[in-house]
């Protein structure tokens, strides 16, 4: 968990809305802060005094401000628009069925309109494996059908091993991503592969990347021995928080005390022992589920529902949604595309509502993507890409001058960078650059070519390219 925040940094927040009737911005909070604080660590402060209702967003997007909460009570419907959770414009928007718009509306709405709900003993009780779903019978084949890797009977794992050396990137920095990590893709490539922390990034931030390494190589080197089980579930915990919880042996430690969830009206289960009994009772019903994918999709939901650990459950809960399909040898899932205001909302759902409408299309979404970069037939995604179609030629001539020029991956990355800030609409700019970033990441012997380049320039490159 994050170090308590002083009370004098959300009194000087409170005191400078206070100045402020007609609200103010983050960026307007940030500027006139004195001195000017780290932005992430305002963002901490405004989210748990929202938390905490002391104050309350009003708007939408960038129109979005914040009150404190009395005066927010009193804006009129008509003067302040419902917050629908915007995706963030460096990924395509999720395909959402009616329901989980539904979900996704009522969970957009201002903290202080939705009401405080604790643990619900009975979402779990009232599961049965193998007689209950989350995963409709159409669905669970669909996915099937994706993450077929092999018509033979191979041992555990042995997909995942093919597979490893991406995968490992993608994972680490997909899951981190959602965590709000700034790392890009090359920076983890470079991280993972060459011990080099990126200049400028936290060093939580480094670490995060990292255990998620440590535990995604639990995950491969005993495939045949993992499970829904403590020694799983509690090891995955212990790798991806080492170094980031204030008591170092909390990590794989089921937690004893209370814990909030920022940004969000559930309270969690607070009795240890009523923990550990849940903990026990959602492992079992997990093993007992036959279906692979609907196993993998029971752990997204019920594993954050329930935060048996004092911090990172939902990290636990995307690497070990990954068990089964180890296990079955079908394709992984490292959530590829998936926006993080749609992952963060899908779960808040869970926790207000009990709701997984909105959590199953991410699932599904973030599925259909990571086959598409798995599968052993495809080097690419297959479907048209018309982000990619319209930056085509700019894509290709800053592939061939990072190769020409024999650029490695830390001088490669500041490249990306600069040539992406060049983009007239800055929505664009972060998609491109994460763009330019894989085709560099996947770029081989088989497909140079395409980027007008020679043999010869490819070769050298190849040496330089670490």
């Amino acid at each position: 968990m994050p170090a308590p925040i002083p009370t004098a940094q959300l009194d000087a927040v409170l005191a400078l809305l206070r100045r402020h009737p007609e609200g103010a911005s983050v960026d307007a909070i940030h500027r006139s802060l004195k001195p000017i604080p780290p932005r992430r660590s305002l963002q901490r402060w405004i989210a748990l005094l929202v938390q905490q209702g002391r104050i309350a967003p009003v708007g939408a997007g960038r129109g979005r401000r914040y009150h404190i909460a009395d005066a927010a009570r009193s804006i009129t419907p008509e003067a302040a628009p419902a917050i629908v959770a915007e995706p963030p414009a460096e990924f395509d928007p999720i395909r959402l069925s009616r329901a989980a718009q539904q979900t996704k509306k009522i969970i957009a709405r201002p903290f202080i309109q939705r009401t405080p709900v604790g643990y619900d003993f009975a979402f779990l009780d009232g599961y049965r494996p193998n007689e209950s779903a989350y995963l409709p019978s159409a669905l669970r084949k669909k996915l099937a059908a994706l993450g077929r890797t092999t018509g033979e009977a191979l041992p555990a794992g042995t997909h995942l091993r093919k597979v490893m050396d991406r995968l490992l990137i993608d994972l680490s920095w997909n899951s981190s991503r959602l965590e709000g990590n700034t790392y890009s893709l090359l920076e983890t490539q470079r991280l993972l592969e060459a011990g080099e922390a990126a200049e400028g990034k936290r060093t939580e931030e480094t670490q995060m990347i990292l255990n998620h390494k440590a535990a995604i190589e639990l995950l491969a080197e005993h495939a045949g021995e993992i499970g829904f089980n403590c020694y799983t579930i509690c090891n995955l915990h212990a790798l991806l928080s080492e170094n980031l919880l204030p008591e170092p042996a909390a990590g794989g430690r089921l937690r004893a005390h209370a814990v909030g969830i920022g940004g969000s009206v559930f309270h969690p289960l607070e009795n240890p022992h009523r923990i550990e009994e849940y903990f026990d009772q959602l492992l079992a019903t997990a093993a007992a589920i036959r279906d692979p994918f609907e196993q993998a999709f029971f752990a997204m939901v019920q594993l954050p529902y329930l935060q048996p650990f004092e911090d990172v459950n939902k990290r636990v809960s995307r690497l070990a949604a990954n068990i089964p399909l180890v296990q079955h040898n079908l394709g992984p899932l490292s959530f590829v595309d998936v926006p993080q205001s749609d992952y963060t909302h899908a779960v808040l759902g869970v926790y207000e509502l009990q709701r997984v409408d909105y959590l199953r299309d991410v699932f599904e979404w973030a599925y259909e993507r990571s086959c598409a970069r798995y599968a052993a037939v495809r080097q690419v995604l297959g479907e048209p890409d018309a982000f990619r179609l319209r930056h085509r030629e700019r894509l290709k001539e800053i592939v061939a001058v990072a190769v020409r020029e024999g650029l490695d991956k830390k001088a490669a990355a500041a490249f990306v960078r600069r040539e992406a800030a060049k983009l007239p609409d800055a929505t664009d700019r972060k998609r491109f650059a994460e763009l330019v970033e894989t085709e560099l990441t996947s770029l081989h012997e088989g497909n140079f070519a395409r980027y007008r380049l020679r043999p010869s320039e490819f070769a050298a490159w190849r040496k330089t390219w670490r």
